[in-house]
């Protein structure tokens, strides 16, 4: 069914009928993923990816498989990994909570205008790359190149574009064939996460919330403790597939590795010093992006000194 639908982006994969999700491939021009799902008689996206060349394609094949096109895009938060597709969507009505659309609209245009500036040292940096390249023929690097020549292709016309609704707690939309909640408890992996829930076939989209097989990313805004908390929340929903925004499509067990695994760094970064080294735990070393323990490490004994 999906094979029909082709991006260079990210593969398709249909959830169930009517819920599809887009899994970032390796130096596309997705990073993260994003999903749509169609109600009978309108379409929701989730999530725009982080340029504008992925978008085309989301919207490209949404609009094939479902004959319309989208009524909704939801932004789950404010990275720009999740928001930079959304100039695509400019004809549909952009959704995020208050708080995610305070913080794209105080943060990216000063973050895109800097990076519009600085295109030549973009194209100089990934020359110095290319001679790397050249040498070992590395894999991981073969995909940096391609994801910067994508982000730099994305750059010059790249628009901001902001959500035109906002809501606080929760949004229900009501379609032909199916209903969804749209709802957030608040912050955990950014300043506030939105997550799209699909009961009748018991689909949770979580964004940032939930990583599968990879390092989950921690940032300056992240709070493990409340992230924690939300992921117990959700863990009581009746939950069979939780599309996460980076990694295959997971289940209700992956809820329970992310809050064992934060629980797990936020003791190690407790229990030991700055200059400790800290090995990945065996469970973990065969998810993606390893160097992103260390990080996280890093950031919450910052964290840790600062309170």
């Amino acid at each position: 069914m999906t094979e029909k639908y082709l991006s260079k982006h990210f593969d398709l994969e249909k959830i169930c009928e009517g819920v599809y999700a887009a899994i970032a491939k390796d130096g596309g021009g997705s990073v993260a993923n994003a999903g749509f799902v169609d109600l009978g008689n309108q379409t929701i996206i989730f999530d725009t990816f982080n340029t504008q060349q992925a978008a085309e394609d989301l919207k490209s094949i949404a609009e094939k498989i479902t004959n319309r096109p989208a009524d909704w895009v939801i932004n789950s938060h404010w990275h720009g990994d999740h928001i930079r597709g959304n100039q695509v969507f400019e004809n549909s009505c952009i959704i995020s909570s208050q708080l995610t659309y305070e913080k794209m609209k105080e943060i990216h245009p000063s973050r895109i205008s800097q990076q519009k500036q600085d295109i030549q040292g973009l194209k100089n940096y990934i020359e110095s790359l290319l001679e790397k390249y050249t040498q070992n023929n590395d894999a991981s690097l073969e995909n940096q190149i391609n994801f910067l020549r994508e982000m730099g292709a994305s750059l010059p016309t790249l628009e901001l574009v902001l959500p035109q609704l906002t809501y606080k707690n929760e949004m229900i939309f009501h379609g032909s064939k199916r209903s969804v909640k749209l709802f957030t408890l608040g912050g955990g992996h950014s300043f506030c996460d939105s997550l799209l829930y699909v009961p009748d076939d018991q689909v949770l989209f979580m964004g940032d919330l939930l990583f599968v097989d990879c390092h989950p990313s921690f940032f300056d805004e992240s709070s493990p403790k409340k992230w924690v908390h939300i992921l117990k929340q959700l863990d009581s929903m009746d939950i069979e597939y939780a599309f996460p925004g980076h990694g295959p499509v997971g289940t209700k067990a992956d809820l329970r590795k992310v809050i064992d695994y934060i629980n797990e760094i936020m003791v190690i970064a407790e229990e030991t010093n700055r200059d400790e080294e800290v090995n990945v735990p065996s469970k973990y070393q065969n998810w993606r992006s390893p160097e992103i323990y260390e990080q996280n490490i890093n950031r919450l004994r910052e964290l840790n000194r600062l309170l």
